[in-house]
């Protein structure tokens, strides 16, 4: 294939682009909380380190990460999920108010409470990570009321792309994925997903499909290696067909990443960065490359960027989204734009 290149103006005009998509975002939200201390001496209770807590913080995390990243990137995300009636709850939807994040598409349910992540970092490194969670799908009705938000959503608002952030958390189910699929399709609107296990197959139809190398081997139930990109060409490939998926988007960490379609199987190498934490880098990959997505840019450069900017991410401690005017002064670099 003949080697892609891109101008220079060409990547400004689609930054800028990007200020003019609304992105829907379908997905399992939740509280990043973070304790912040010194580790100086270990416990006489038990063999762990005792911190000494300068600093506490809360993010919005999951597929609410998800919408920061889309917002930071200049586009306008509208946040379907499910919180709890709780007090995170409560705080969810201040830390979204603060954002100035909508809140139209978030459903409170009595019988769930709100996904909470608290993670202990001594010494800038994580030391422990304690989940408050609730893993059961949403029941029928909590469904149907959630689809009709949906749709009414993509009903009402110019969607431009459509986000699965599948966390595993019961958000998302077959029904889910089902309806909304075929809706985005009657509208000509992309999807794109983000996957985990427990729906792996169910994602039929879609525009773009980016798992991670992990995520990929358990939903083939083989095992992958970084060492044969031909071999996972090979998978993805199959897999895609199968699935009826337009593209698909695997991320393989320092080995970079690799596009598959009907007319293009790419690999892009990893750049060299210092990894402080991989907290989030897949969040920001699926937003950058779902926005290219809704402006039909070229596979090869969707590829690239989304992996230019899950490894600056990684760069800082904690979930953060991704700095976009770091991102573009970066991706002007890129051997292939001229």
């Amino acid at each position: 294939m003949k080697k892609f290149s891109i101008k220079k103006e060409h990547v400004r005009e689609i930054f800028k682009s990007f200020n003019n998509l609304n992105v829907l975002i379908i997905g399992d939200v939740m509280i990043d909380s973070y304790l912040w201390g010194k580790v100086n001496r270990i416990s006489p209770e038990a063999p762990v380190p005792i911190v000494t807590v300068a600093k506490k913080e809360r993010r919005l995390g999951g597929a609410a990460n998800v919408a920061l990243n889309i917002q930071a990137l200049g586009a306008n995300p509208i946040l379907c999920s499910v919180i709890g009636v709780d007090y995170d709850g409560q705080d969810f939807l201040d830390l979204l108010k603060k954002q100035k994040l909508s809140q139209k598409g978030i459903l409170k349910c009595r019988d769930r409470i709100t996904t909470v992540k608290t993670r202990v970092i001594g010494n800038n490194h994580q030391l422990v990570r304690i989940d408050e969670e609730v893993e059961e799908d949403i029941t029928p009705a909590e469904t149907q009321q959630l689809l009709t938000l949906i749709s009414y959503i993509i009903n009402h608002d110019k969607i431009d792309v459509i986000i699965f952030e599948d966390y595993n958390k019961g958000l998302i189910n077959t029904k889910i994925i089902n309806k909304v699929v075929e809706l985005a399709k009657s509208k000509d609107i992309p999807t794109c997903v983000d996957p985990k296990k427990k729906n792996f197959n169910s994602y039929k139809g879609v525009s773009l499909f980016k798992p991670n190398l992990k995520e990929l081997s358990e939903g083939l139930k083989t095992e992958l290696s970084t060492e044969s990109i031909k071999e996972i060409q090979r998978a993805v490939s199959s897999f895609r067909v199968k699935q009826k998926a337009e593209t698909m988007l695997v991320t393989l960490a320092e080995r970079g990443v690799i596009i598959n379609s009907r007319v293009q199987k790419e690999h892009v190498s990893a750049h060299v960065r210092t990894i402080a934490d991989v907290s989030g880098a897949g969040d920001t990959v699926i937003s950058v490359a779902s926005l290219c997505r809704a402006l039909n840019c070229n596979n090869y450069f969707t590829a690239a960027l989304s992996n230019l900017a899950g490894g600056l991410v990684c760069e800082e401690i904690g979930v953060v989204p991704i700095d976009k005017n770091k991102l573009l002064s970066e991706a002007l670099n890129l051997d292939f734009i001229k």
